[in-house]
Protein backbone atom coordinates (compact mmCIF):
# COMPACT_ATOMS: atom_id res chain seq x y z
CA UNK A 1 0.00 0.00 0.00
CA UNK A 2 1.25 3.36 -0.81
CA UNK A 3 2.25 5.48 2.23
CA UNK A 4 0.50 8.66 1.93
CA UNK A 5 2.63 10.33 4.97
CA UNK A 6 5.35 10.56 2.21
CA UNK A 7 3.21 13.48 -0.22
CA UNK A 8 4.45 16.76 -0.02
CA UNK A 9 1.66 19.25 -2.49
CA UNK A 10 2.75 22.20 -4.45
CA UNK A 11 0.81 24.79 -6.50
CA UNK A 12 0.35 24.29 -10.33
CA UNK A 13 2.37 26.58 -12.02
CA UNK A 14 5.03 27.44 -15.18
CA UNK A 15 7.67 25.12 -12.99
CA UNK A 16 5.37 22.31 -11.93
CA UNK A 17 3.19 22.26 -15.75
CA UNK A 18 5.39 18.64 -16.76
CA UNK A 19 3.87 16.99 -13.48
CA UNK A 20 0.76 17.75 -14.46
CA UNK A 21 1.11 16.91 -17.80
CA UNK A 22 2.36 13.68 -17.17
CA UNK A 23 -0.64 13.02 -14.69
CA UNK A 24 -3.16 13.67 -17.48
CA UNK A 25 -1.03 11.71 -19.81
CA UNK A 26 -0.02 14.56 -22.86
CA UNK A 27 -2.36 12.93 -25.03
CA UNK A 28 -5.49 12.03 -22.93
CA UNK A 29 -5.96 15.16 -20.64
CA UNK A 30 -7.51 13.17 -17.78
CA UNK A 31 -10.62 12.56 -18.27
CA UNK A 32 -11.75 13.01 -21.93
CA UNK A 33 -9.57 15.62 -22.99
CA UNK A 34 -10.98 17.94 -20.38
CA UNK A 35 -7.84 19.90 -19.44
CA UNK A 36 -9.62 21.16 -16.59
CA UNK A 37 -11.89 23.90 -18.75
CA UNK A 38 -15.34 22.79 -18.18
CA UNK A 39 -15.98 25.74 -15.83
CA UNK A 40 -13.75 27.73 -17.33
CA UNK A 41 -15.10 28.60 -20.61
CA UNK A 42 -18.62 28.34 -21.98
CA UNK A 43 -20.54 24.88 -22.89
CA UNK A 44 -20.18 25.93 -26.93
CA UNK A 45 -16.35 27.04 -26.52
CA UNK A 46 -14.93 24.48 -24.61
CA UNK A 47 -17.03 21.88 -27.18
CA UNK A 48 -15.25 23.76 -30.35
CA UNK A 49 -11.94 23.99 -28.47
CA UNK A 50 -10.90 19.99 -28.45
CA UNK A 51 -8.23 18.53 -26.20
CA UNK A 52 -5.19 20.16 -27.47
CA UNK A 53 -6.74 24.01 -27.34
CA UNK A 54 -8.02 22.88 -23.94
CA UNK A 55 -4.44 21.76 -22.68
CA UNK A 56 -2.83 24.75 -24.43
CA UNK A 57 -5.12 27.22 -22.81
CA UNK A 58 -4.29 25.54 -18.99
CA UNK A 59 -1.12 25.70 -20.19
CA UNK A 60 -0.95 29.83 -21.01
CA UNK A 61 -3.08 29.80 -17.90
CA UNK A 62 -0.17 28.01 -15.42
CA UNK A 63 2.28 30.29 -17.27
CA UNK A 64 0.58 33.36 -15.73
CA UNK A 65 0.84 32.50 -12.15
CA UNK A 66 -2.90 32.69 -11.64
CA UNK A 67 -4.04 29.80 -8.98
CA UNK A 68 -5.40 27.23 -10.21
CA UNK A 69 -4.51 24.07 -7.50
CA UNK A 70 -2.78 21.86 -6.07
CA UNK A 71 -0.71 18.66 -7.00
CA UNK A 72 -0.27 15.69 -4.83
CA UNK A 73 3.91 15.02 -5.21
CA UNK A 74 5.09 11.17 -4.32
CA UNK A 75 8.23 9.88 -5.11
CA UNK A 76 8.63 13.04 -7.72
CA UNK A 77 5.73 12.28 -9.68
CA UNK A 78 2.54 13.83 -9.50
CA UNK A 79 -0.16 11.43 -8.27
CA UNK A 80 -2.92 13.62 -7.64
CA UNK A 81 -4.55 16.98 -8.58
CA UNK A 82 -7.23 19.18 -6.72
CA UNK A 83 -8.76 22.30 -8.98
CA UNK A 84 -9.16 24.91 -6.79
CA UNK A 85 -9.79 28.83 -7.48
CA UNK A 86 -11.36 32.05 -6.45
CA UNK A 87 -14.91 31.34 -7.60
CA UNK A 88 -14.37 34.44 -10.14
CA UNK A 89 -12.33 32.36 -12.36
CA UNK A 90 -14.75 29.57 -13.31
CA UNK A 91 -17.30 31.88 -15.05
CA UNK A 92 -19.98 29.01 -16.03
CA UNK A 93 -19.95 27.47 -12.41
CA UNK A 94 -21.37 31.22 -11.72
CA UNK A 95 -24.61 30.21 -13.82
CA UNK A 96 -24.71 26.84 -12.86
CA UNK A 97 -27.93 25.68 -11.86
CA UNK A 98 -26.52 23.21 -8.77
CA UNK A 99 -22.99 25.31 -7.71
CA UNK A 100 -23.65 28.94 -8.32
CA UNK A 101 -23.17 31.15 -5.52
CA UNK A 102 -25.29 31.82 -2.64
CA UNK A 103 -26.55 35.40 -1.96
CA UNK A 104 -24.81 35.66 1.37
CA UNK A 105 -21.15 34.52 -0.39
CA UNK A 106 -18.89 37.67 -1.28
CA UNK A 107 -17.62 36.12 -4.39
CA UNK A 108 -14.23 37.53 -4.35
CA UNK A 109 -12.87 35.64 -1.36
CA UNK A 110 -14.99 32.76 -1.73
CA UNK A 111 -12.76 29.64 -3.81
CA UNK A 112 -14.39 26.56 -4.94
CA UNK A 113 -12.66 23.14 -5.57
CA UNK A 114 -13.92 22.08 -9.10
CA UNK A 115 -11.94 19.01 -9.67
CA UNK A 116 -10.05 15.89 -8.06
CA UNK A 117 -7.85 13.90 -10.46
CA UNK A 118 -5.91 10.75 -8.62
CA UNK A 119 -3.75 8.63 -10.91
CA UNK A 120 -4.41 5.03 -11.20
CA UNK A 121 -2.54 3.08 -8.94
CA UNK A 122 -3.26 5.59 -5.86
CA UNK A 123 -7.00 5.35 -6.00
CA UNK A 124 -8.86 4.12 -3.21
CA UNK A 125 -6.23 4.72 -0.61
CA UNK A 126 -7.80 8.66 0.49
CA UNK A 127 -5.78 10.40 -1.23
CA UNK A 128 -8.44 12.80 -2.52
CA UNK A 129 -9.11 13.29 1.41
CA UNK A 130 -5.57 14.37 1.53
CA UNK A 131 -6.00 16.70 -1.74
CA UNK A 132 -8.69 18.91 -0.37
CA UNK A 133 -7.64 19.44 3.28
CA UNK A 134 -3.74 20.22 0.71
CA UNK A 135 -6.35 22.30 -1.44
CA UNK A 136 -8.20 24.54 1.49
CA UNK A 137 -4.86 25.72 2.71
CA UNK A 138 -3.89 26.60 -0.64
CA UNK A 139 -6.69 28.60 -0.89
CA UNK A 140 -6.87 30.52 2.72
CA UNK A 141 -2.84 31.12 2.15
CA UNK A 142 -4.05 33.40 -0.84
CA UNK A 143 -6.92 35.27 1.27
CA UNK A 144 -9.59 32.55 0.49
CA UNK A 145 -12.53 33.26 3.61
CA UNK A 146 -14.29 29.97 2.24
CA UNK A 147 -14.06 26.88 0.09
CA UNK A 148 -16.87 25.45 -1.53
CA UNK A 149 -17.88 22.49 -3.18
CA UNK A 150 -20.56 20.49 -5.33
CA UNK A 151 -19.91 16.92 -4.96
CA UNK A 152 -21.63 14.29 -6.48
CA UNK A 153 -23.84 11.48 -4.02
CA UNK A 154 -24.37 9.44 -6.65
CA UNK A 155 -20.93 8.96 -8.85
CA UNK A 156 -20.33 5.74 -10.79
CA UNK A 157 -17.33 6.36 -12.69
CA UNK A 158 -14.35 8.33 -12.73
CA UNK A 159 -15.45 11.00 -14.85
CA UNK A 160 -18.93 11.13 -12.25
CA UNK A 161 -16.49 11.32 -9.43
CA UNK A 162 -14.45 14.04 -10.52
CA UNK A 163 -16.19 16.52 -7.82
CA UNK A 164 -15.91 14.28 -4.94
CA UNK A 165 -18.24 12.65 -2.65
CA UNK A 166 -20.30 14.36 -0.10
CA UNK A 167 -19.37 12.08 2.72
CA UNK A 168 -14.95 12.98 1.97
CA UNK A 169 -15.92 17.00 2.25
CA UNK A 170 -18.38 16.29 5.38
CA UNK A 171 -15.67 13.92 7.50
CA UNK A 172 -13.14 17.43 6.47
CA UNK A 173 -15.64 20.07 8.11
CA UNK A 174 -17.30 20.79 5.04
CA UNK A 175 -21.36 21.23 5.44
CA UNK A 176 -24.05 21.62 3.34
CA UNK A 177 -25.20 25.17 2.64
CA UNK A 178 -27.67 24.52 -0.51
CA UNK A 179 -29.37 21.44 -2.22
CA UNK A 180 -30.88 22.11 -5.48
CA UNK A 181 -30.54 18.86 -7.30
CA UNK A 182 -31.08 15.39 -5.37
CA UNK A 183 -26.88 13.92 -5.34
CA UNK A 184 -25.53 17.47 -5.79
CA UNK A 185 -25.08 19.58 -2.44
CA UNK A 186 -22.96 22.76 -2.52
CA UNK A 187 -20.68 22.24 0.55
CA UNK A 188 -18.42 24.98 2.22
CA UNK A 189 -15.88 25.35 4.61
CA UNK A 190 -15.47 28.39 6.42
CA UNK A 191 -11.90 30.40 7.37
CA UNK A 192 -13.88 29.98 11.03
CA UNK A 193 -13.70 26.04 11.23
CA UNK A 194 -10.34 24.36 11.30
CA UNK A 195 -11.14 20.90 11.92
CA UNK A 196 -9.52 18.87 9.19
CA UNK A 197 -7.25 21.02 8.18
CA UNK A 198 -3.41 19.64 7.39
CA UNK A 199 -0.71 22.25 6.75
CA UNK A 200 0.05 23.03 3.15
CA UNK A 201 3.70 21.77 2.17
CA UNK A 202 5.53 22.95 -1.24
Amino acid sequence: MTDLRDLRFVPLSAASWPLLEDLFGPERGADSGCWCMWWRVSRSRFNAMGKDARKAALHRLADSAQPLGILAIHDDQAVGWCAVAPRSAYPVLMRSRVAAPLPDQLVETCWFISCLYVRVGFRRHGLTAHLIKAAVDYALACGASCVEACPNEAATSSSEGFVGTPATFAKLGFVEVARRSPTRPLMRWMKSNRRGQTKHQG
